[in-house]
């Protein structure tokens, strides 16, 4: 089943497009990735599916309902929520708080006490930190706290904007396998990430993203084994 379709979008900052005719499809419960050099337009693409940017053509729809006329808010409440690039806690927020944070549209306190400790369970280390301020963690357990901040909406689908930038390679694997995790308890996720090599072994099916186009999509085995895609981003 399609859970989400971007159909043929462009956007544009003031003149300049930074993605032009962009189209991907994620079906539920899968892992698509979506990778290219830095400035390709992934994050542009993304942020576009959660209403943070307005395509000046083309259309998103989620669960066939046209999407990329709604505000942010709005988009959240049906069930498509983002970790963003470069994690954007609230740094002056307690832990425990900034995970209050990403409850805002829950109906109940023990719907909030469940997704507290389902995101306790997938990382321990912010139950252990849950008093300590989100500006002194480890830029790693800040990561962790923005995925936690975001799995606390019950999120249909996730997505996921750069989540190792700036991670060191150890640190890297143990987010991979968390995503991993995630997935399987069902969650249908869209990773946005520069380190192609961990995106495609993480995804199902994927999209590589040029100056703003996609140039090739395909099962995440097939892009890992084409030698372009080696050359360029797998250091084949």
């Amino acid at each position: 089943m399609t859970l989400l379709s971007v159909d043929n979008i462009t956007v544009q900052y003031g003149r300049v497009p930074a993605v032009r005719g962009v189209s991907l499809e994620v079906h539920e419960g899968e892992i698509v990735t979506l990778i290219g050099a830095n400035g390709a337009g992934k994050s542009t693409t993304i942020r576009s599916i959660s209403g943070l940017n307005t395509p000046t053509s083309g259309s998103i729809t989620f669960q066939g309902e046209k999407i990329s006329n709604l505000t942010p808010d709005k988009i959240a409440t049906l069930g498509i929520t983002q970790s963003p690039e470069g994690r954007r806690v609230f740094p002056y927020m307690s832990v425990h708080e900034n995970l209050e944070m990403g409850a805002f549209q829950l109906k109940s306190s023990a719907e909030l006490r469940r997704n507290m400790e389902i995101v306790h369970v997938h990382f321990p280390v912010l139950k252990e930190r849950h008093k300590q301020l989100a500006g002194t963690l480890s830029g790693g357990q800040q990561q962790m706290l923005a995925i936690g901040r975001a799995l606390m909406s019950n999120p249909k689908l996730l997505l996921l904007d750069e989540p190792t930038l700036g991670l060191s390679p150890l640190l890297s694997q143990q987010l991979a396998k968390i995503v991993r995790d995630l997935h399987e308890t069902g969650l249908t996720i869209l990773l946005v990430e520069q380190n192609a090599r961990m995106a495609l072994n993480l995804a199902d099916r994927g999209y590589v993203l040029e100056t703003g186009e996609i140039v090739l999509e395909g099962p995440a085995s097939e892009l890992r084994s084409n030698e372009e895609i080696q050359k360029m981003y797998l250091g084949g």
